[in-house]
């Protein structure tokens, strides 16, 4: 439950309290779900009154364990103890309550919507038990009750003046002719466009898979700002540019009689199409320009090869490519030569894991998913010098929801791949990979290792 619904039946039950109509206060009362200690306290009163002890007691139970300082509580147990004559607790309870002040010779309970005064006494005799009238119960802040009231800041507007006969329109709307007897001229369709780009509907959600890509449900409203050869569509959507899949969206002409149509157009119940393949390296700031130079050739069987260097970075290739066609693509984009490159499957390059002009290129790409494989790239001085692997060891856990991130628990040994900036890291851990911020671990010294 809400606090205005709350704040609402806890008003009301005090506006029935005041009617003296205390069993309906009651059933409104025990209707709040997870009351506060006031409202514990208030239903105790109501208890009391109806002579139902046992309940008054459990009320006043709940009210002292939300608020262990809130004396009056105290007061009111006793006096329930003392009424079920069960006298020591309820002495206990009077001791407790005095505790409560804290040194004050009273508490003034009026700031907290209840009109009493809980005043301690020093005399040591006997004397009537002072009981606290039931009656009075905890009120809620007047200040809030008071917003829970709709209130119209602007009022309702009417006409002052006009020469059309009867013109007593009020609301937004177009200026209307203040001739008399004088022609109204029919309104020109209404276009709404967009400042740049053309409005498309999206057909099928689409999961974007790189940081480049954008996210979007069926029914959302995208603007194409350049489709691409390869049916990818350069989008702004929510005032952020994205690549999403050209063949995801459908032409929309936006004009008053579509907006007049308040049905709302249910998502197609067929399958959404296959993912298009992207062209590699390219982003929706580099579109524009990518269309100006030469198209490559056009492949429906390319592998994203995502390496793992000094830096790491992907290109594409045919899959089941052979190894020159691989190292050659490696090597321009590193500038090394072929002969200088080792390239693994693992992190650590064994006889096994190794790649090279001997390999079976079928166990490699046998190793791609999702039309995705991941390699290790070394260049020759590092595989022979004796530089080594620098391990990380993670001060906190990390958790992030996304995917280019590289999640870790406190503890865990990071394997460090490259510096992506002063604050971030790129890693591997549990035979993940990703980038994570570099405050959360520290070098593990060589004599640790």
């Amino acid at each position: 439950m809400s606090f205005v619904d709350t704040l609402r039946l806890w008003d009301e039950a005090v506006t029935f309290a005041d009617r003296q109509d205390f069993s309906e206060a009651l059933r409104i009362f025990l209707s709040i779900q997870q009351p506060n200690s006031k409202i514990y306290f208030s239903i105790g009163c109501l208890h009391l009154l109806n002579q139902d002890f046992d309940a008054a007691e459990k009320a006043f139970d709940c009210s002292i364990r939300k608020d262990e300082h809130l004396a009056v509580a105290f007061f009111q147990r006793g006096i329930t103890f003392y009424k079920k004559q069960r006298y020591e607790e309820s002495l206990g309870d009077f001791h407790r309550a005095f505790k409560a002040l804290r040194g004050n010779q009273l508490i003034d309970y009026k700031a907290l919507g209840l009109r009493y005064i809980l005043y301690a006494s020093e005399k040591q005799k006997l004397f009537k038990l002072v009981e606290f009238p039931s009656k009075v119960l905890f009120k809620p802040n007047k200040h809030y009750v008071a917003e829970l009231e709709k209130k119209d800041y602007l009022g309702k507007a009417k006409v002052v003046a006009s020469v059309i006969p009867q013109d007593e329109f009020s609301g937004f709307a177009p200026l209307q002719p203040q001739v008399e007897d004088g022609p109204i001229c029919p309104r020109e369709p209404e276009v709404l466009r967009a400042l740049e780009g053309e409005p498309h509907t999206v057909l099928f959600e689409f999961v974007p898979e790189t940081s480049d890509e954008l996210a979007v449900v069926p029914g959302n409203v995208v603007f194409v700002l350049q489709k691409d050869s390869d049916n990818w569509a350069s989008v702004v959507f929510n005032e952020r540019r994205g690549l999403v899949p050209y063949n995801y969206l459908e032409p929309l002409e936006i004009s008053v009689a579509s907006r007049q149509n308040t049905g709302r157009t249910p998502p197609p119940s067929r399958e959404p199409p296959t993912r298009p393949q992207r062209k590699q390296g390219l982003t929706p700031s580099e579109n524009s320009c990518a269309n100006t130079q030469q198209k490559e050739p056009q492949s429906d069987n390319l592998c994203t090869v995502k390496v793992h260097f000094t830096f790491s970075f992907s290109v594409s290739v045919p899959h089941g490519s052979t190894y020159a066609v691989l190292i050659e693509k490696i090597s321009k984009k590193i500038k090394l030569p072929p002969t200088a490159i080792t390239l693994s499957l693992t992190s650590e390059p064994s006889e096994q894991s190794e790649i090279s002009a001997n390999t079976e290129m079928e166990h490699v790409w046998s190793r791609a998913s999702g039309g995705r494989i991941t390699l290790w790239c070394k260049a020759q001085e590092e595989t022979d010098g004796k530089q080594k692997t620098i391990q990380l060891v993670a001060l906190h856990s990390y958790e992030s929801s996304n995917p280019e991130d590289l999640n870790f628990s406190q503890g865990d040994t990071i394997t460090l791949l490259s510096r992506v900036n002063q604050d971030w890291l790129e890693g591997q851990c549990n035979e993940n990979t990703g980038i994570f911020p570099a405050s959360f671990v520290e070098e593990v010294p060589v004599n640790e290792e």
